[in-house]
């Protein structure tokens, strides 16, 4: 493991040595007199962390930590100093220092625990950061494949919608790709950043499903030991996914009927409402207006949820993508099965072509 670069900033050299000796056993240490000669360095080299006084000739510590931030990337930065206060800690953080100490009660031991723990965040962030962009390629437009007309329509209204509030109804065939709409849009909305929470109504029964999204009471039902949050709660500053949401029984239809126009609910068993900042977004490989007249379907509930359609067609109706797909898929598992295949023969990509495709993708 890379040891990592640590940057002393003190214009006294008896502590400049002092902690140069103390940490130089877990740190590649540099030294510096003043603000100066420490930002020279942070220019050449890449630092972990900072570590510098708040009282120096020239430019103070407040001033080189505000510098240091502006670099990429950025290191964890310390702020010491004699003259301890509230105030000039609360400062130090404004300025972007991720923690303060006092030299007077300066413990070596617990320095180097709070840079570990700098570190430590730093990288959790690292981390997290790394983790959405893999989720922003993995669930982007770059999973949705499509040269046909009707599929470049529908790449065009999800980036339309994706920015908005709007409620999407997402219809199609099983297999048609409704998940991957789904997670397409919000991945490139503003509430990326925020929880994406499915649920699949048909595997759930009446009596679970409303308790699933709204959640439950100790007591509210027979097995109900302990409180139960909803999936709309889980789903807070981000999206809720209801795929089938053609399966939903009358009961649910009325509550998510309300939530969608007053953006409000209870819990089985309570009578205190909450209110909960979700987007909605669902499927259905079903024709909702065709339940809507046979009394299966709430009409209102039907244009609360169809504010903004988006149809995928079957992949019959769109040979011109089977190349695309199939060459998609083929790296795919032949990555995942350490296979060397690249390319299909010409026969076998004519079948593909001439197939009926009764489950699509």
């Amino acid at each position: 493991m890379t040891t990592p670069n640590l940057l002393i900033v003190d214009d006294e050299k008896t502590t400049r040595d002092g902690l140069r000796a103390a940490l130089e056993d877990k740190f590649e240490v540099y030294v510096a007199e003043d603000a100066q000669s420490a930002w020279q360095l942070l220019e050449k080299e890449n630092f972990a962390v900072l570590l510098t006084d708040l009282r120096m000739a020239g430019e103070d510590g407040l001033k080189l930590i505000r510098r240091a931030k502006s670099l990429d990337p950025a290191p964890v930065c310390i702020l010491m100093t004699a003259y301890g206060s509230e105030d000039v800690a609360v400062q130090a953080m404004k300025e972007g220092a991720d923690d303060y100490i006092s030299k007077g009660k300066l413990q070596i031991d617990e320095l180097e625990l709070r840079i570990r723990r700098a570190l430590q965040r730093r990288s959790l962030e690292s981390e997290n950061t790394q983790l959405h962009q893999r989720l922003d390629q993995k669930f982007g437009m770059e999973t949705l494949i499509g040269e046909a007309p009707a599929m470049k329509e529908v790449f065009e209204t999800i980036q339309a919608v994706a920015p908005t509030k709007a409620t999407v109804l997402i219809t199609g065939e099983s297999g048609t790709g409704k998940e991957l709409v789904a997670k397409a849009i919000h991945q490139n909305s503003p509430r990326a950043r925020g929880p994406l929470v499915t649920v699949n109504c048909a595997a759930l029964p009446a009596t679970l499903l409303e308790s699933e999204l709204f959640g439950a009471e100790r007591g509210a039902y027979t097995g109900a030991h302990e409180r139960r949050i909803g999936r709309i709660e889980q789903a807070q500053g981000g999206t809720l996914f209801l795929d089938e949401i053609g399966e939903i029984d009358a009961t649910t239809q009325v509550k998510l009927l309300r939530f969608l126009g007053e953006r409000t609910f209870e819990r089985l068993g309570s009578s205190k409402t909450l209110t909960a900042d979700v987007r909605l977004l669902t499927a259905t490989n079903k024709d909702l207006l065709v339940l809507v007249k046979e009394g299966k379907f709430r009409e209102d509930l039907y244009y609360r949820l169809a504010v903004v359609p988006i149809h995928l067609p079957p992949l019959r109706e769109r040979g011109v993508d089977i190349p695309a797909l199939t060459s998609r898929f083929l790296k795919e598992f032949a990555t995942d099965n350490n296979k060397p295949v690249s390319s299909l023969s010409t026969e076998a990509m004519e079948l593909l072509l001439k197939y009926h495709w009764p489950g699509n993708v």
